[in-house]
């Protein structure tokens, strides 16, 4: 049997800079979505694949990441029905890795922030691990019946919000700000800005979708 493929790495083009290299790994499978693949390329990173509709970047752009990338898909800006993001998603999903990270995935389009966010439901329903991270997030998503154990990082600040109408049965343990078999939910702030108390912390859900938003700055 084949050896699962551990990780493919999403790039899209939101905000990206210099510390983008530092979240990618050696192995990583490298999705460049549109002009996060001219954003690879000239960074000296080869995509495995680079994908969308490229309506972003210049022809002779394109070119460039055609020539740079080690397979390209061109999709029409008209007829489709996805995002990049979302195209290059699918196209992780159908790898069936065991986790999935996306950078570049916010920005000042806070449209396509808010529904790049909500993709991460898209792979939980799969059942795949995926976090959206940059230079100062890291955005995980929990279904219900799921811990989350969390490491004191560069991230110091920890918010809480449901993904739906109701997120309950919500407990953290390590926290400066300790809950037990609460319910948040949507339209409250109750959930911002906690922290670790330690080391190590632990977010229990019993019932519904939560993102957890690791933050800093």
């Amino acid at each position: 049997m084949p050896q699962q493929l551990q990780r493919v790495a999403i790039v899209t083009g939101g905000s990206l800079g210099p510390w983008t290299a530092g979240l990618l790994r050696p192995g990583d499978y490298i999705i460049g979505a549109d002009a996060g693949a001219l954003f690879l390329i000239r960074s000296g990173i080869r995509p495995d694949l680079s994908l969308g509709d490229f309506d972003s970047v210049q022809e002779d752009e394109l070119a460039e990441i055609e020539a740079g990338s080690a397979e390209l898909a061109s999709f029409d800006p008209i007829d489709k029905n996805y995002t990049d993001t979302e195209l290059a998603l699918r196209r992780a999903l159908d790898l069936d890795p065991a986790s999935i990270l996306i950078v570049g995935a916010l920005g000042s389009r806070f449209d396509h922030s808010l529904a790049n966010v909500h993709l991460l439901r898209l792979a939980a329903e799969r059942g795949v691990e995926t976090t959206i991270e940059d230079e100062t997030n890291r955005i995980r998503l929990m279904r219900g019946g799921q811990s989350l154990h969390l490491q004191r990082s560069r991230f110091p600040h920890v918010s809480l919000l449901p993904l739906g109408e109701t997120a309950s049965g919500i407990t953290l343990e390590g926290f400066r700000y300790p809950l037990r078999e609460a319910e948040l939910r949507i339209g409250q702030s109750l959930g911002i800005s906690n922290a670790l108390d330690g080391q190590t912390g632990r977010v229990s859900l019993r019932q519904g979708w939560l993102l957890v938003m690791e933050t800093s700055g």
